[in-house]
């Protein structure tokens, strides 16, 4: 019998896209290790990850935490991206969304507190 109070998985959620997304990723790591001539074992060492977690790295898992693959981007050689990625200062969107929110006009204040 099905259980309603069961929780859904994260790959079970997850869009095709975002699902395409990471299994490039991975992919990307991938490439990334064999170019710079760099072992399945070697990797392991320099993140601190087992070898399945690695694998699992390799083919975009999303289960496997942010934080390894933040290390595998490190050591590889691409320092410290995810600190960038949403940056306040790039956020287009963002930007655009706190500008619609500026008041039209700003009126002095009334009451004690303005001075008069």
């Amino acid at each position: 019998m099905y259980n309603l109070y069961m929780r859904s998985s994260v790959p079970d959620i997850m869009s095709l896209g975002v699902r395409r997304s990471l299994a490039k990723f991975g992919d990307d790591l991938s490439i990334a290790r064999r170019k710079r001539r760099l072992t399945v074992e070697m990797m392991t060492e320099r993140t601190g990850v087992s070898r399945s977690t690695w694998r699992r790295i390799e083919k975009g898992d999303p289960t496997v935490s942010i934080g390894a693959y933040a290390q595998a981007l490190f050591a590889l050689g691409f320092g410290v991206p995810l600190g960038e990625l949403v940056d306040q200062s790039r956020d287009e969107q963002g930007l655009l969304l706190a500008l619609d929110q500026l008041p039209k006009r700003v009126r002095r204040p009334q009451g004690p507190e303005s001075g008069e």
